[in-house]
């Protein structure tokens, strides 16, 4: 059994159809990568996937369990987290203080940050290891707003991970990022991978070809192509594509 299934997925919003019979499948312990061009429908199917938008048709399956148009919350509650590509983070907070909030212990009892989990040694540790784990050891103290750019995105990579999930979604990580930044990204989630089954929607194909396990093509609303990275270089259709040439 699949981890995660979509399965014959629609959506429309009005008159205009964005995803039309999307079917994926996501396996535990691999990286799978979400692309496409511009205007394909790869946002759509990812807020569908997630819970943020619900589709007209078709299911989404999670550990055998339906979960079609259940709220986000709730579907985070069973173990799926996600990032966004504008970042959701709380600039006020300190760096450890992001991660305290995202603990499975604060979302239950809604935590005071300024006084319960702070005073939570267990709770701390956990959040230091999720820190290192993202390569932000020693900016615990840090506000999160006085960041640089590449550290805020590996901090609300670790936001997520905060959650302990199951499967971890991450929404165009690189993107914002040069290619310093990119390259460390690229760093972070190769070890990542190692822990963590995951699932990348992302515009640089370089980037997703040098991770991924397997890749979904999604365009014109449909999954025209799905395989490993050197089985997407020899389909006919990417190779006489602009992806054919990022990859």
């Amino acid at each position: 059994m699949a981890l995660f299934e979509a399965i014959h997925l629609h959506k429309r919003f009005g008159d205009q159809v964005v995803l039309e019979d999307i079917s994926l499948t996501f396996e535990a312990g691999q990286l799978s990568g979400i692309m496409g061009p511009n205007g394909a429908g790869k946002s759509t199917c990812f807020n569908v996937l997630t819970g943020h938008y619900k589709p007209n048709a078709g299911k989404v399956m999670f550990e055998g369990k339906d979960i079609t148009g259940l709220p986000p919350r709730v579907i985070a509650g069973m173990g799926i987290a996600r990032s966004f590509q504008l970042m959701n983070l709380f600039d006020e907070f300190t760096v450890i203080e992001n991660i305290l909030v995202a603990l499975p212990e604060s979302v239950a009892k809604s935590f005071n940050i300024g006084h319960d989990i702070m005073g939570n040694s267990s709770a701390t540790d956990r959040a230091a290891d999720v820190l290192a784990k993202v390569g932000l050891t020693g900016r615990e103290l840090e506000l999160a707003g006085n960041l640089p750019y590449g550290e805020r995105r590996a901090l609300e990579i670790g936001v997520a991970l905060a959650s302990e999930p199951r499967l971890l979604f991450l929404d165009e990580p690189t993107q914002g990022l040069g290619a310093d930044g990119t390259a460390r990204l690229e760093e972070l989630i190769g070890e990542l991978k190692k822990t963590y089954s995951i699932v990348i929607i992302e515009h640089d194909m370089k980037f997703l070809f040098g991770l991924a396990d397997t890749i979904s093509v999604i365009h014109w609303g449909q999954v025209i192509a799905q395989g490993s990275p050197d089985q997407l270089r020899d389909n006919e259709w990417v190779r006489a594509s602009k992806i054919g040439d990022a990859a």
